[in-house]
């Protein structure tokens, strides 16, 4: 595909200044992702390293979390990754019905997910009385680390409407999606991170 059909719209008009930003926007994004990696990443070495420096795991007075509802939720989560992807490729092969349905649904996986995590939340905090600040480490890490994650996916959540709108309106061409790609980027990193966060408190 040569550059001018990469920037060119549906009218086959040329937008030059996608086309010499394209790249500069992609690597910029990039490096937003990895940035965010070395955030989770900071945090959750720190949790690993109090938690074995402990006696014993989880720590007395609290339970093992709910691994069959965890794993429901991320079923949840993960079935949005899916749904993203091919809501881009659809995009990509001009089915644009198609794209605007995965990405409704990606939408709607993401609240689901957010929902489950807020039942658990109430649960864990009303029910079993564990708490960011009186749960010592275990309650501090888990809270912290899957609030931000809750919080990216709150904001992805946010971000897809913004797509869907934009999309309406014209927005995106087939030569012109970048911020499809993005969106698509972003969810699929959240996922990756959840896969972390699950193993970490839930499995091990």
């Amino acid at each position: 595909m040569s550059v001018a059909a990469i920037g060119a719209d549906a009218h086959g008009h040329v937008d030059q200044l996608y086309v010499e930003t394209r790249e500069l926007r992609l690597q910029g994004f990039l490096l937003f992702l990895i940035s965010d990696c070395v955030l989770f990443s900071s945090f959750i070495f720190a949790y690993l390293y109090l938690r074995n420096s402990g006696q014993g795991w989880p720590p007395p007075g609290i339970q093992r979390l709910d691994v069959a509802f965890a794993a429901w939720n991320s079923v949840v989560l993960f079935g949005s990754g899916a749904t993203m992807h091919y809501a881009l490729e659809n995009f990509k092969h001009g089915n644009f019905m198609k794209y605007m349905r995965f990405l409704l649904a990606t939408i709607v996986l993401g609240a689901g997910f957010l929902g489950g995590q807020a039942y658990e939340y109430n649960h864990l905090i009303f029910g079993e009385h564990v708490t960011w600040w009186g749960s010592g480490i275990f309650g501090a890490s888990f809270f912290t680390l899957t609030g931000m994650h809750g919080l990216h996916v709150f904001l992805g959540v946010c971000y897809l409407t913004v797509l869907v709108l934009q999309s309406a309106a014209g927005v995106y061409t087939k030569g012109k999606f970048f911020g499809i790609t993005a969106g698509t980027l972003y969810w699929h990193f959240v996922d990756v991170i959840w896969v972390v966060l699950f193993s970490i408190f839930y499995l091990i």
